[in-house]
């Protein structure tokens, strides 16, 4: 029997989530109340993972197939979420665009203070988060790839298929601590307005690949 409630709490979710990077999105030109803004979105993003977990220690069967995702958000999940290295391409790829529409600004000496104009050592910072990242990822990977190398465990003694859903449950959860600290470690050595811009890029390509999914999913023939 399917589990609604996760699912529930996510549309519910999702709705305020959206709400948040529409103030973000206004706030973008301001710099009255960011920092506070950046707080609850940050922690918007701690409530779905706190929340996720739960449901993760009630049914991780139900978590891992993400029924509230969509076909297309499914196909690009690495263990029921985003790939937590995507956060440094949506970075550079930020950071390059906006370089380059500034450049002429840029060599005249002037700062803009977005993403396109990281310091040296924020770079640094975003090249070392990510090896680290890259190393707990693949780590985590693995475990996974064990834990399905293991599954003629299922059809032992019911203790083995309880500690194999035990060792899911702990995959899954590492897999969105990984996300979580990933988000918080970015956030935290950017400036607010570059914080800002992060978060409204990041949460630009959640909502895109959910609308196309969502559509792809209405439009496809049933089979």
């Amino acid at each position: 029997m399917t589990n609604p409630t996760f699912t529930q709490f996510y549309e519910s979710w999702y709705s305020q989530f959206n709400n948040l990077i529409h103030q973000l999105t206004i706030s973008s030109s301001q710099t009255e109340n960011s920092e506070e803004l950046i707080l609850k979105v940050m922690s918007h993003y701690e409530d779905y993972y706190n929340a996720k977990s739960m449901a993760a220690e009630k049914d991780p069967l139900h978590v891992l197939s993400s029924p509230w995702a969509t076909s297309l958000e499914r196909s690009l999940h690495w263990i029921a979420g985003w790939r937590p290295t995507t956060a440094f391409h949506l970075i550079y790829t930020e950071s390059s665009l906006l370089f380059e529409s500034h450049i002429v600004d840029i060599l005249r000496g002037f700062t803009t203070g977005d993403l396109g104009d990281l310091s040296p050592n924020q770079f640094r910072r975003v090249s070392d988060l990510q090896c680290d990242t890259v190393k707990e990822e693949n780590s985590i990977t693995e475990e996974l790839s064990e834990w399905q190398d293991n599954a003629s465990d299922m059809m032992g003694p019911e203790s083995d298929i309880n500690n194999m859903i035990e060792r899911l449950v702990s995959i899954i959860k590492k897999a969105d601590d990984l996300r979580l600290r990933t988000l918080r470690s970015v956030v935290e050595f950017l400036s607010p307005q570059q914080a800002i811009e992060f978060l409204i890029a990041s949460a630009e390509l959640t909502v895109g690949i959910r609308g196309w999914g969502l559509n792809h999913d209405r439009s496809r023939p049933r089979i």
